[in-house]
């Protein structure tokens, strides 16, 4: 089997599944109970939470522990736009953002918000005028992502705080790391950041908000006050001591796994260009770290004269899984909005492959990949599959 949707959700670390069984079997109490059991599963949230704090490098602040990246995105737009909607009703974001910060920003609009949404180029690098233009003295919440879930493109998120001091905004900057958190630096600047398990070999249902010391929101919902009364309900004790454990694992050999899969993406990329006519690379062609360029895990193509889904299944049966885009979105009927908005038509959009790779991929498996990506493409742009 070759892997390569890393982007939708990772395989599972063995050592993150050693520790949550160990919080599943042995020390299953609860951590708000006072006997030795409770006190047990206390202390993994503690270990937890400063292993996720050491991952993401940020200053003092709070984590609290989500089920998701999708509820850290909630708890961080909605908690802000409650705490400062006195101060104004503006948020800025992007027209690239994963579902789970725009359809927030939908809600928001119904209630009253104003909303815009910054417009990105062909490779979906942000129009940093159209940001500077769109934060103002009214603007309580700027919320865009590190890295763009479907292309892998570098957003300018350490530029973000300069431009709001610059133009007196109020509010808060809330990063969504999950597709960087364990790949790149995440931006100290910021106020709030989301990140979640599933993305680096932890658990599916874990994530975190990081809120910056000082900051206090209002909690989605009421309870028993657990997680500093930000997020109550009795803790998925063995998911958060598997985040803590994937935070940890994450930041080792980290440089030298992100260069591995750049190297691969490298190979991949060349490979389809030398094999493949008429392909459009969506992505920043050039992968890195900075700003502009593309993260070394994601390769997006469009395959013109063909159907990605189509594509996708073929693949399929060689035991080679890569995506047509976000998984998030995939029960969506429609084009993808991420493509749409860099300004691909219908027909490329329909013929877009995402390959996304991770720690478990080897470089030769793109020889294989490459081969059978070729071969598919070549077969059905004969049968003319492409209506």
């Amino acid at each position: 089997m070759i892997y390569l949707d890393n982007s939708g959700t990772t395989k599972q670390h063995p050592s993150v599944t050693e520790v949550m069984l160990r919080y599943m079997e042995d020390s299953f109490g609860n951590p708000s109970s006072l006997y030795q059991l409770g006190v047990d599963s206390e202390k993994a949230i503690k270990r937890a939470r400063k292993q996720v704090e050491d991952a993401l490098g940020t200053a003092k602040g709070r984590i609290c522990f989500t089920s998701g990246g999708t509820e850290a995105d909630n708890m961080a737009i909605f908690g802000t736009a409650r705490a400062m909607k006195r101060r104004g009703n503006r948020i800025v974001t992007t027209a690239v953002e994963h579902p789970a910060v725009l359809e927030c920003c939908k809600r928001l609009e119904r209630e009253g918000f104003e909303v815009v949404y910054v417009g990105v180029d062909s490779k979906c690098r942000l129009d940093m005028q159209q940001l500077e233009d769109a934060i103002d003295e009214n603007t309580i919440l700027v919320s865009i992502m590190q890295v763009n879930n479907e292309v892998g493109t570098i957003m300018p998120v350490s530029q973000v705080k300069r431009i709001m001091k610059k133009k007196k905004a109020p509010g808060l900057f809330h990063c969504d790391a999950v597709q960087s958190f364990g790949k790149l630096d995440v931006p100290t600047e910021a106020d709030l950041i989301s990140l979640s398990g599933h993305k680096i070999h932890g658990p599916k249902g874990s994530g975190a908000l990081y809120m910056r010391e000082g900051i206090n929101l209002p909690p989605l919902f009421e309870g028993g006050g657990q997680e500093d009364g930000k997020r109550s309900g009795t803790q998925n004790v063995p998911a958060i001591a598997g985040l803590g454990e994937a935070a940890c694992l994450s930041m080792t050999g980290r440089n030298k796994a992100m260069k591995e899969m750049a190297d691969m993406r490298r190979e991949l990329l060349e490979g389809l260009k030398a094999n493949i006519e008429d392909i459009i690379i969506n992505s920043p062609e050039e992968a890195g770290e900075d700003e502009g360029m593309c993260c070394g895990s994601l390769l997006n193509v469009s395959f013109l004269g063909t159907r990605g889904e189509v594509l996708l299944h073929t693949l399929e049966q060689d035991e080679i899984y890569v995506s047509t885009g976000s998984a998030c979105s995939s029960n969506k009927k429609g084009d993808s909005y991420v493509l749409a908005a860099m300004g691909l038509d219908h027909k490329e959009i329909e013929s877009t492959l995402r390959f996304s790779l991770g720690r478990m991929n080897r470089r030769e498996e793109m020889e294989m990949v490459i081969d059978r990506v070729t071969a598919a493409v070549r077969k059905f742009r004969k049968l003319g599959s492409f209506r």
